[in-house]
């Protein structure tokens, strides 16, 4: 069976959406699919190099995850660009409005990318919010 694309918008800093968000990416890459994620808002940050900072939890279920053996969203989505078709990138105007230079973002990351090209690019695909 051919795989399908996978278009993933993430918006939200939240624990509970960068780890579903991650899930889908790197269990879609690794079935088969072509996976685009695009990073925006208040995600991006938690994507700059050497920020270890815990992305906050939403609600009950993203603290009970603490302590447990929950792979972290940003392996996951560093496995889904090693072990699949998966490109992870960051949102170019996202990047304009932080003053953020690609250099100063995590090395897996693919190119930047805008809205517009995302949504051409998703055109066909599933696409997937968080």
């Amino acid at each position: 069976m051919a795989g399908s694309n996978i278009s993933i918008l993430v918006v939200s800093g939240s624990l509970e959406r960068l780890q579903m968000a991650a899930m889908v990416a790197s269990v879609g890459a690794v079935s088969g699919n072509a996976v685009s994620v695009l990073l925006s808002m208040n995600a991006l940050p938690l994507f700059l190099k050497g920020n270890t900072e815990p992305a906050p939890p939403e609600g009950p279920f993203g603290e009970s995850m603490a302590g447990k053996k929950v792979p972290p969203f940003r392996s996951l989505f560093e496995s889904a660009v090693e072990l699949g078709d998966a490109k992870i990138h960051p949102c170019s105007m996202a990047m304009d409005v932080m003053g953020v230079e690609r250099e100063a973002l995590e090395a897996y990351l693919a190119e930047p990318m805008g809205l517009t090209k995302f949504l051409h690019d998703a055109r066909d695909a599933q696409v997937w919010t968080f």
